[in-house]
């Protein structure tokens, strides 16, 4: 796997799973939208920790800098 996540990129997506995860602690999403939410923020989660986003790649798309 090529590493296709950059350092800005890998911030957003800790951040956003962190919000998400709150939301769901704090009962803001509950049922099953919760249970998404917790979803994509481990998807997201995974992804900043490996550098790698299959989605990314599929689409070309490469946030790292090049060097």
């Amino acid at each position: 796997m090529k590493k296709n996540v950059g350092s800005i990129d890998k911030i957003v997506r800790l951040v956003g799973a962190a919000v998400l995860v709150l939301l769901f602690a704090f009962e803001v999403l509950t049922g099953v939208l919760g249970y998404v939410a917790l979803a994509v923020a481990a998807v997201f989660t995974i992804t900043a920790l490996v550098n790698f986003c299959p989605l990314w790649a599929i689409f070309g798309i490469n946030t790292c800098k090049k060097g």
